[in-house]
C-alpha cells in the first residue's frame, strides 16, 4: 500500500492498520501508529483529504496530457542523417536516419540524464548535429564553455557565456546526477576539480563534458561509453605512482613498486 492508498483509506473511513503491506512498513510500529490515529481522523479531516486527492488526480491528468503533447512534438521532428561534422563518424557505413525515439534512447544511456531531461535536450538541441561545426560550438551555445578573457598574458575572467537558459539548466541538473554516479568518469572529473576550483566550477566542467558527449552520441548515433572512474589515473599512470611513492617516503616508508600479474577473466 503506497502513501496515496493510505490517505484514500483514511478518506473513506477505513481502519489504518487493515491491508497495510507489512513488507513496506516492516521498520515501523503498525500497532502504535494505529493507536495514535484512533479517533483522530474525523469527518472534516476526510473532507479535506478528499479535496487533496482530487487535486492530485487533476495534476496527474494534466501531467499525462503534457507528456502526450511532448511526445507528439518530438515524434514530428525530421530525422537527421549521420553527421559528417563528427570526425569519429564511421565512413562508408550506411546508417538509418536518427529519429527522436532513437535519440532519447541514446541520451538515456548517459549518467545523469533521465527520460525527462533527454526530452528537454532534444527539444533545445535538435537531432541534426551538422548545424554545429564542433562539440565546442555546441558547448559555447549551451553556455557551459569556459570564458576566455585574457589581456597582456593575464587571465582576467573564466566566466561562461549566458547561452541557452533552458539547455543550461537541464545540463546543470544532469551534471549533479552524473557527478554522483559512482566509479564514473564524470564523478572522477568532479572530484578532481571540486577541491581546488570549487563545487560550482566543477559542476560546470561536468556539464561541459556532458554536452560534448551528447554531441558525439547524436552525431555518431552511438550510446554513451564511460571511460571509467580511473580514467585520469590511467592517463598518467607513471606520474600517479611516483607521486604516491614520494608521499609514502616522506612518511618514512621504503617502497618497492612491482606490477601485479594480470588475473584471468572471471577470477576473484
Amino acid at each position: 500500500m503506497n502513501a496515496q492508498a493510505t490517505v484514500e483509506s483514511w478518506e473513506i473511513g477505513c481502519q489504518f492498520g487493515s491491508g497495510v503491506d507489512a513488507a513496506i512498513y516492516a521498520r515501523q510500529k503498525i500497532d502504535r501508529l494505529t493507536e495514535a490515529l484512533e479517533g483522530r481522523v474525523r469527518d472534516h479531516h476526510r473532507f479535506l483529504l478528499a479535496r487533496y486527492l482530487e487535486q492530485l488526480d487533476f495534476l496527474d491528468t494534466q501531467i499525462a496530457r503534457f507528456d502526450a503533447e511532448i511526445e507528439r512534438a518530438l515524434m514530428v521532428l525530421a530525422p537527421a542523417a549521420l553527421s559528417e561534422a563528427d570526425p569519429g563518424a564511421s565512413s562508408g557505413t550506411a546508417r538509418e536516419p536518427l529519429t527522436a525515439s532513437r535519440a532519447l534512447e541514446l541520451l538515456d544511456s548517459a549518467p545523469g540524464i533521465n527520460a525527462r531531461l533527454a526530452e528537454v535536450l532534444i527539444a533545445e538541441i535538435g537531432l541534426d548535429m551538422s548545424r554545429f561545426p564542433s562539440a565546442k560550438h555546441l558547448a559555447s551555445w549551451a553556455g557551459v564553455a569556459p570564458g576566455n578573457n585574457e589581456s597582456a598574458g593575464k587571465q582576467r575572467s573564466g566566466r561562461t557565456r549566458p547561452g541557452n537558459p533552458a539547455l543550461r539548466k537541464a545540463l546543470a541538473q544532469a551534471a549533479h546526477g552524473a557527478a554522483r554516479q559512482k566509479d564514473s568518469y564524470f564523478q572522477a572529473l568532479y572530484l578532481r576539480l571540486a577541491g581546488r576550483r570549487g563545487r560550482n566550477r566543477a559542476l560546470v566542467a561536468v556539464a561541459h563534458a556532458l554536452v560534448v558527449a551528447i554531441y558525439h552520441m547524436l552525431a555518431r548515433q552511438e550510446p554513451y561509453r564511460d571511460p571509467g572512474g580511473n580514467y585520469f589515473d590511467e592517463r598518467k599512470r607513471e606520474s600517479v605512482v611516483n607521486r604516491l611513492v614520494h608521499r609514502l617516503e616522506k612518511l618514512g616508508y621504503s617502497v618497492e613498486v612491482a606490477l601485479q600479474p594480470a588475473q584471468p577473466a572471471g577470477a576473484t
